[in-house]
């Protein structure tokens, strides 16, 4: 049995106990009235209905809202869209141990809140989030990061003792769902070393370092950032521990043609191959 509340208010009247009466704002419903709905209002002045509760008159359905129990109470509750008894979707339900779930599709916007302690399951959460993937060996020539969120504001490439069998600069590319893209890459690159410098200008390519070498281990990281409209901004700092020590330094900007979902490290020529270390990614959103 369902009860549909009208912007109304239910009050009891000793004074008109066989009638339903009153104005937009309160009607006045009789003991024996609400005794035939199936309601009781008792000294506490609350009152009961059935299973189901519906709040909002229009005659389109999904602008008024039930609230609903099981016909079989078990100590549950669901708020839901649409009239009792035919509702449209289900928008939240509490459980009997007081768990509250969204149902799939749902977003909840909480402005300010303090919580005291917390257990997440399984979430996403679109900004904020710092996420730390799986770091991988650095073998053959190349390895792929894909996946990446479509939220994702700033990537974090980390090179752990990185080496490579050749003497091509390290190289990292971006790609969206159609693929990696390796054109339109723009910027400087340079080396510092103990008694001097250089720079030059970045390939097209990729993100490039300045130099390399052959068995010389790569430690650092290239932050990757994007300021909008699918440009992203990288900037590294990378030491290159072999013969010689060296600082690799750079920043390149690249426009992608559309959302970020991949990211590439390989070597400038891409047919050197990796022979030691690891490589992973942080992102956040």
């Amino acid at each position: 049995m369902a009860f549909h509340l009208l912007n109304t208010e239910l009050a009891h009247s000793a004074s008109s106990p066989e009638v339903i009466s009153g104005t937009s704002s309160s009607a006045f419903i009789s003991p024996k009235v609400l005794s035939e709905l199936g309601l009781t209002i008792p000294t506490s002045n609350s009152f009961k209905i059935g299973s189901s509760l519906q709040i909002g008159k229009s005659t389109t359905a999904n602008q008024n809202f039930t609230l609903a129990v099981p016909d079989s109470p078990n100590g549950t509750i669901k708020l839901a869209r649409g009239n009792s008894g035919a509702t449209t979707a289900d928008i939240l339900s509490v459980d009997s141990s007081n768990n509250v779930s969204f149902s799939a599709g749902i977003s909840a916007i909480i402005n300010s809140a303090t919580i005291n302690s917390a257990t997440i399951n399984s979430s996403t959460i679109n900004g904020g989030a710092i996420t730390l993937a799986t770091a991988q060996n650095a073998t053959g020539t190349n390895v792929d990061f894909t996946g990446i969120p479509n939220w994702v504001k700033r990537i974090a490439v980390m090179f752990n003792g990185v080496s490579t069998n050749g003497n091509n600069a390290l190289e990292v590319k971006l790609g969206t769902s159609s693929g990696l893209e390796s054109t339109g890459y723009v910027g400087t690159v340079g080396g510092l070393l103990p008694t001097s410098s250089n720079a030059q200008s970045m390939g097209t390519t990729g993100f490039d370092t300045y130099s390399n070498a052959a068995a010389a281990l790569n430690i650092g990281q290239m932050v990757i950032t994007t300021v909008g409209s699918n440009v992203w901004i990288a900037s590294y700092n990378i030491s290159n521990f072999g013969a010689t020590y060296l600082i690799n330094v750079g920043n390149g900007n690249k426009t992608l043609s559309g959302t970020l979902d991949r990211v590439r490290i390989t070597t400038t020529s891409g047919t050197d191959t990796f022979d030691a270390g690891s490589i992973n990614i942080m992102y956040e959103g």
